[in-house]
């Protein structure tokens, strides 16, 4: 029998304490928001303004986001790797595991992995006005 607080893939925010195991909802990024593909894995699904998403992503070397913001801001933990960040207007900002970043609200930046390594992070962003992340292009266009 199933522990139901184990759930493949909760619909919204769970109600109860919940288990997600790790790999159950591993998915290629969609096209159009990094330099290429890489793996994301969505852990929590937030719906409602103020509720978070937190996800798990995995770059391949040299793979990047476009720049992006959060209309609530974002906290990035790098899991593993090396990995580069860039506020709008500011240097890039090399990530190690360990390192934790927070782009404020609307702070328009990008992150992905170093040439040379591949990149791993959870990041943690809050629904506003039905999204958490508003894409804005490429990086260097």
């Amino acid at each position: 029998m199933t522990d139901p607080a184990i759930m493949p893939v909760p619909p919204g925010l769970p109600v109860e304490m919940t288990v997600l195991r790790a790999g159950r909802s591993v998915a290629r990024s969609p096209d159009g928001i990094a330099s290429g593909t890489f793996r994301v894995e969505t852990l929590l699904s937030g719906t409602k303004d103020g509720e978070p998403t937190a996800l798990r992503a995995t770059f391949d070397p040299g793979v990047r986001t476009h720049w992006h913001s959060h209309p609530r801001g974002q906290m990035l933990f790098a899991l593993s790797g090396a990995g580069l960040a860039q506020r709008r207007g500011g240097d890039v900002v090399e990530l190690r595991a360990g390192d934790t970043v927070w782009f404020p609200p609307n702070e328009a930046h990008w992150h992905g992995a170093a040439a040379d390594s591949p990149f791993s992070y959870l990041s943690i962003q809050a629904i506003e006005h039905g999204t958490a992340v508003h894409w804005l292009g490429a990086v260097g266009a």
